[in-house]
Order: C-alpha cells, then structure tokens, then sequence
C-alpha cells in the first residue's frame, strides 16, 4: 500500500465539472503543499491516490496539485485522448495563473505531451512516467468488451516487476468498472484512440525542460520508448530505476520523489535547463 498523505499538512479537496454546463461529472482534485505547482496526471485504470507515496514525500517543497479524471465516466468526443486533453488543458488554465509542471504516468502522460504540444504557455516542465504517444504495449493491445477479473488481475500485474505492489483494491474496482457497459466501452475507446495518436516527430517540436522516470522492466511501454523520447526531445533528461516496471511511482517512490524535487527546484530557480539539472552520471539511477 502507498502511504496516505500526511495528515498534519493542509490539504484541499474538491471536485471540478467534466465537460457542459448541465453535467453532473466531475473530476477530483487534491490540493496540497506551497511552492512550484506541480500537476499530477493517471493513466487509464489510475487514481490520484497512486501518486500518494509520492505527494507525502514532496508536497512539504513544491505544490501538488492531484488532477483525477473520471475517464471510464466520459463520453461521447470527450471520450479520447483529445477529449481528455481539452479537458485536462480547461482545468489547468482555469486553476494556475502561471505555467505548471505537469508529470503524468502512462496515458496521462500522453495527455501532457498533448497540451505541452497544444498549450505550451500553460507548461513550465514535464516529467513523464512510462508515456504512452510512441511505444505502448499489452494494456492497449487488444482491450476486451467485457474483461474478466483473471484477464484484469493479469494486465494489472504486467504494470508490476514487483507483484507484491499491485493491490487487490485496484483489480476489484477496475473489474467493477469494467463489467458496466459504458465503462468497458469507454476503455476500448480510450485504449483504440490513444494507440492511433501515434505522436511521432512532433516529439521534437517539445521546448519544454522534460525528465524522463522509466523502469529497466517496464513492458507496457519498454526502455526503447524512454530512448526514443530521450533522443526527439531536445532539453530532456533520463533517470531509470532498476527492479521497476510500468508504475514506478507505486513501486519506487523515494527514487521518483527525489528526481521529481530535483528537477522542479531547477525549474523554481528559472533554470530553462532544468533537464539537465546534476543528479546522477549521465542522467541516470
């Protein structure tokens, strides 16, 4: 289990409307700690509280700012990495009057490689986590209509090099979702549109500070993927954990925390440089 968030830090909750005015969709937003902002993005079957182990380690530096859309939930043009780009893209220029770090893990990251392309005035920084937008494998790979909790628990494991992080919770709730018609009609969705934005060149229109967090084992989105984006996008740096998969948030947080606060100070001192920020030899861990 991820640790919760420290209870003696001020924390804010609230829940902010998905799409029109008539809607009764809302995304979930944690609001926590002061300092350089930084946006926190989840992949398709993601909750904000999978970066908690994160967030208890640097909210008391930078603040965290736990962005939750309701993605099995949406519809209609919404429904796509476009849809979840426009509103994620909505959120930002609504709550920042400054540009934001944005880290985003597996699909969210895409969605930060999207609004980094298509709003680069609201992004200061991009750190990305397993993206998804070059090389993506298995969990968008022939997404089932109505998944079993087998199938599910499998998926889920390949997310894992350490299976003892995966949490029953997450099959069992992902299983709930899924069993609804619209939720696995949205995942099919989610999953064919994501796969089909293939980003390609446009990588390297990114100006962006960018760190790169990938795990040596990830098989979702393999280490070729973290060189490709390495290589296309200019001002970036790569940092990789060994013994971790697709979720190195959940199976590394120290690491990650650490990385993560390292490159945002850069950012905080107006360093446009920040990728390359020392850290370890070579941009690596």
């Amino acid at each position: 289990m991820t640790a919760a968030l420290p209870t003696t830090t001020n924390r804010v909750r609230s829940e902010w409307r998905v799409g029109p005015a008539d809607s009764d969709l809302s995304a979930t937003v944690v609001d926590v700690g002061e300092g350089v902002p930084v946006v926190f993005l989840h992949g398709l079957v993601g909750l904000n509280e999978h970066w908690e182990g994160v967030v208890d380690r640097v909210c008391n530096r930078v603040r965290c700012v736990l962005f939750e859309l309701p993605l099995l939930q949406l519809r209609g043009d919404d429904c796509s990495i476009h849809g979840a780009t426009r509103l994620t893209a909505q959120f930002l220029s609504e709550k920042f009057n400054e540009p934001v770090v944005i880290v985003g893990n597996s699909f969210g990251g895409h969605v930060a490689l999207r609004i980094a392309l298509e709003h680069p005035k609201l992004v200061r920084g991009l750190v990305l986590a397993g993206s998804s937008g070059l090389i993506e494998k298995t969990m968008v790979d022939k997404p089932q209509h109505r998944p079993s909790r087998e199938w599910l628990s499998r998926k889920i494991g390949e997310l894992f090099f350490d299976k003892s992080k995966m949490r029953e919770a997450d099959i069992d709730r992902a299983h709930a979702e899924l069993t609804e018609p619209g939720g696995a009609r949205a995942m099919v969705r989610l999953s064919k549109s994501a796969k089909r934005d293939h980003l390609g060149k446009r990588i390297e229109e990114i100006m962006q500070p960018t760190l790169l967090i990938w795990g040596r084992q990830d098989v979702v989105t393999p280490p070729e993927a973290g060189e490709e984006f390495h290589k296309m996008i200019h001002n970036s740096r790569i940092e990789w954990f060994d013994n971790c998969g697709h979720a190195p948030m959940m199976e590394c947080p120290d690491l990650f925390a650490e990385a993560l606060h390292r490159f945002a100070l850069g950012l905080g001192r107006g360093n446009d440089d920040a990728a390359d920020v020392p850290g370890s030899p070579n941009g690596t861990l």
